[in-house]
């Protein structure tokens, strides 16, 4: 005769991830944009660069691009927890389609200029602002609670393997064939993406009340977790000065100091062959103090700016990439898992955007007082500053007591 504990049925386990139809449709979705987002940066940095810009116009056209994503962000947390996120992704990806498309005809027709460039750039950060909140809470909505860091790393390993050829494809395309046309794969892979995300047909999260009462208490419940709020200030100052230094002036040093497109190519490649690798390692390790993970490994973006602005060897430059690479990636699998696990259902796409928004509003700054910074001093001279600002601010995250306790377990 069975005892009670024996005819107690055992607890089921989840299912993985990729046994679920709509997961895999949301990855497949993300894997195709990211193969046309991966030569996306070097295109738009040469289209400037083929058209007369320096680091001046660069940095202008990155502004730009920014601004309109960090105005609409509170949209766009506020509509994430009132409508369906698919839905939200979806023209999301149409809107990023007809923006990239557009570019790409004004640089293929030779009508390209700073001004053109940058609209074209606005129209694309209006459609940013809208899917990363929507994106932040989906994968909550696909997989269990126990899932989500490898669900969150699946999504990223494809994405980071295509990332890795990516750049130096893109690389190749531009100074065989032009900009224009990397550009117009990536319009037409954000196109593909939408018909995907079209399929998927997430419910609204919440039943939400009026759209400024939807603010105020997502600002409330944000400002109340001092974890969230000083990750988000580290990240602003973090965030604007590895773009200011790897997006602006990397490009411009690659063509003083190496061969142009194609050694930027293989810089970026490097640096998507470490997201790829950090993303294996994520698969493996489990670390408890998810948030001061990620704070310490994000850290190790100042590498590969050092070691342009110190002007080092080609290969050290790859292997500094790398190294930042795979320190991105873990610091990116851990915070999402530690912000799914500690951020209501609810609050998650208003909790996104402020974080996103606190992390980009920097970035316009960051990019002009680089670019004036530039005319004054060397980009070498600027790009270890940046180096520097990185160290100081990930240490200062390190030293707050709360950023230690938000950890593996769930929330209540």
């Amino acid at each position: 005769m069975r005892t009670a504990e024996q005819a107690a049925p055992a607890p089921e386990t989840p299912a993985p991830p990729w046994r679920s139809a709509r997961f895999r449709r949301f990855a497949l979705a993300g894997l195709i944009s990211a193969t046309g987002s991966a030569m996306a940066p070097l295109a738009l940095a040469y289209a400037v660069i083929g058209e007369g810009g320096g680091a001046g116009s660069l940095g202008l056209v990155l502004a730009v691009n920014t601004v309109p994503t960090i105005a609409f962000l509170l949209v766009g947390g506020v509509l994430a927890d009132r409508m369906s996120r698919s839905r939200i992704l979806l023209l999301g990806n149409l809107g990023a389609a007809a923006a990239q498309g557009a570019l790409a005809v004004v640089v293929l027709t030779g009508t390209a200029s700073t001004g053109s460039i940058a609209a074209c750039g606005f129209l694309s950060g209006v459609a940013v602002a809208f899917t990363v909140p929507a994106g932040q809470g989906v994968v909550n909505q696909l997989v269990e609670p126990g899932q989500l860091q490898l669900a969150n790393t699946l999504v990223r390993l494809p994405t980071n393997a295509v990332r890795v050829l990516g750049p130096v494809v893109g690389g190749l395309v531009v100074a065989l064939c032009g900009p224009a046309w990397a550009l117009a794969f990536d319009a037409l892979t954000f196109l593909a993406a939408a018909l995907l995300l079209h399929g998927l047909r997430l419910d609204a999260p919440v039943v939400a009340g009026g759209v400024l009462g939807d603010l105020r208490s997502g600002w409330s419940a944000f400002r109340s977790r001092t974890w969230l709020w000083t990750y988000t200030l580290t990240g602003t100052v973090v965030v604007a000065a590895w773009l200011a230094g790897y997006q602006m002036l990397g490009p411009v040093l690659a063509a003083r100091q190496y061969s142009g497109a194609s050694s930027w190519g293989l810089v970026q490649g490097a640096f998507a062959l470490g997201l790829l690798a950090g993303g294996l390692v994520c698969l493996r390790w489990k670390p408890y103090r998810l948030l001061a993970v990620a704070v310490a490994t994000s850290s190790l973006l100042f590498l590969p700016l050092t070691a342009l602005g110190l002007a080092l060897p080609l290969p050290v430059v790859l292997t500094a990439s790398l190294i930042a690479g795979v320190g991105l990636d873990i610091a990116i699998v851990t915070w999402t898992t530690a912000f799914q696990l500690h951020v209501p259902e609810g609050e998650l796409g208003r909790a996104a955007a402020f974080n996103s928004v606190g992390e980009r509003c920097a970035i316009p700054l960051g990019y002009l007082l680089a670019a004036l910074a530039a005319g004054i001093w060397s980009e070498r001279q600027v790009m270890l500053v940046c180096a520097v600002v990185i160290v100081a601010a990930s240490a200062l995250n390190l030293c707050v007591r709360d950023v230690h306790r938000v950890n593996r377990a769930p929330r209540p």
